[in-house]
């Protein structure tokens, strides 16, 4: 019945099975090439968006699409303007992976606090090592920046592991720790800072040099969020020079990370290749969330619209209906 492109090379069974059903004939691309060409040259409907870019002149390239449905809950690989102003509604899918990012998060918090990529490296290579001395989580103070769903569900998983959590969200959420008014008072308490906003124009080098250096010194920083949201230059030197103990990110600015990126020299730096959402559970409760958006939308049915980031859109069609 519709056709629709999902950029990437698979699609998990769930939310494909949905696709299925409703008749839908689905493209799947590997890279940003021939997500390009596909939609230049052929019909689509709907397109689900994973992590590849959506720019401008993709959408515009495409005057059939009708609908861009986020498999996740980041969407600033894709050109909302663009689609705003070809009357293209996008949607994402908030909250769907969150519990996954979170435990993620700890995961990260711990191997650096704990050094065991190092130690498992110094195995591997015939050593034992004893001498790198970790750092407990509970009874540290751990910052969250950004009260959203993963946001949420990190404070609360500090909690759990003992220790104090203080939050500051830019939008005021509600949360479930203490609250900070400002990132000038919540950093240097903050002997873990993780950060849990979007990627945007006030997010956009948030954490930079002037920022980390508030940090205690025996601080980790944790990104799973979004790459660009802290300056990865200025952590770098952060880490390499001992005014933090170390980080970890999950979400990088160029992806993936050039080889000779300072991150790659720097023990007490743990990385992963954006994985966050990457768990069976997650990907299944996905991979239906952004199907069921786009074909409610596509069959005009009823839809959550606060899962359009695009609103205006969703009012002038209904204006001109």
């Amino acid at each position: 019945m519709y056709t629709f492109l999902i950029t990437a090379p698979s699609f998990a069974a769930p939310g494909l099975k949905l696709l299925q059903d409703a008749d839908c004939t689905v493209t799947y691309v590997k890279d940003e090439d021939e997500l390009r060409a596909k939609l230049a040259s052929q019909h689509f409907d709907a397109v689900i968006s994973r992590t590849l870019s959506l720019d401008g002149d993709m959408i515009r390239s495409c005057p059939g699409l009708k609908v861009i449905s986020k498999h996740g809950a980041g969407y600033n690989n894709i050109d909302v303007e663009a689609a705003t102003a070809c009357g293209i509604p996008v949607f994402y899918t908030p909250g769907a992976n969150a519990q996954s990012v979170a435990e993620l998060t700890i995961g990260l918090a711990i191997a650096v606090a704990r050094s065991i990529p190092l130690h498992d490296r110094t195995l591997r290579s015939g050593g034992w090592s004893r001498s790198e001395m970790g750092l407990q989580l509970s009874g540290r103070t751990m910052g969250v920046v950004g009260l959203g769903n993963i946001g949420q569900k990190v404070a609360r998983l500090g909690l759990a592991f003992g220790m104090r959590v203080l939050g500051f969200d830019p939008k005021g959420k509600a949360m479930p720790c203490e609250k900070a008014n400002n990132l000038v008072e919540l950093l240097p308490q903050s002997q873990i800072l993780t950060l849990h906003c979007p990627l945007n124009n006030e997010t956009k080098g948030m954490i930079g040099a002037a920022e980390l250096a508030l940090l205690p010194k025996d601080a980790i920083v944790l990104n799973t969020a979004r790459g660009g949201i802290v300056n990865e230059f200025a952590l770098a030197e952060a880490v390499k020079s001992g005014g933090i103990f170390g980080a970890a990110l999950d979400d990088f600015v160029s992806e993936p990370i050039p080889s000779d990126h300072p991150f790659n020299t720097l023990s007490r730096v743990v990385m992963s290749p954006h994985i966050g959402a990457s768990t069976r559970e997650a990907l299944d409760t996905v991979s239906v969330m952004s199907s069921e958006n786009a074909l409610a939308f596509l069959r005009k049915q009823p839809f959550d619209q606060q899962l359009c980031v695009n609103p205006s859109v969703l009012l002038n069609q209904a204006m001109s209906a």
